[in-house]
């Protein structure tokens, strides 16, 4: 059975895995965001901080007519790991190669449950959306692209989280989103999950980085 198959669970929604060929390549198919006046990116990683900016995002940012596009790139292999944590421990045979699909399988299972539970504001609020996950080993590099691909408006995600081991130049924002924020060709919001010590305040630090737009002569 096809762990991606969700004819037998209503609830979820419809969900793609893309396996890394072409970046550039697409395919035209009507998807719930055709038609919007925006289409807004959220990358999540499936950690805390991802559920806090969709939640952030349906609450300050998303406007009636808008469509979001969940943007999740998964690593190319179950054994890059996961940032948001291992599969279920199950005794696996790694030099077996029915056994090794068996866990890609059941990881490309468990990503897809964890971003339709991301997912479940945009729902309850009504508002288009569908999930857009794809495989590749470096984050950064394809987030942008698919960025760009996907033609967004703009793009949300939160400032830790994504596995990123050191901070950005401004001491908070961590690695792939200081990348995205220099590299994406839309504006990109980035939402601070609020510290403990903020919990008095509860406020995110938000910040955005505007496209740049290149002045030509007249």
């Amino acid at each position: 059975m096809n762990p991606l198959d969700n004819s037998d669970h209503p609830q979820l929604p419809t969900i793609k895995i893309h396996h890394p060929s072409s970046p550039h390549h697409s395919t035209s198919t009507a998807t719930p965001t055709a038609g919007a006046r925006r289409k807004i990116g959220v990358a999540v990683d499936l950690s805390d901080e991802s559920a806090f900016a969709v939640r952030w995002a349906v609450q300050n940012y998303i406007r009636a007519d808008d469509a979001v596009v969940l943007l999740h790139v998964s690593p190319t292999s179950v054994l890059f790991g996961a940032d948001w944590g291992p599969l279920p421990h199950t005794p696996q045979s790694p030099g077996t190669p029915h056994s090794q699909q068996k866990l890609e399988d059941d990881f490309d299972a468990f990503t897809a449950s964890k971003a339709a539970d991301l997912a479940k504001p945009l729902k309850e609020a009504g508002i288009p959306f569908k999930i857009h996950i794809v495989k590749d080993h470096d984050m950064r590099e394809r987030l942008c692209l698919e960025v760009e691909r996907l033609g967004l408006s703009a793009v949300i995600m939160g400032s830790r989280g994504f596995g990123a081991e050191k901070r950005g130049s401004d001491g908070k924002l961590g690695s792939v989103s200081d990348y995205c924020v220099h590299h994406c060709v839309c504006p990109v919001v980035v939402v601070r999950y609020p510290d403990d010590k903020d919990v008095g305040n509860a406020q995110p630090v938000v910040t955005v980085k505007e496209a740049e737009v290149e002045e030509e002569d007249a």
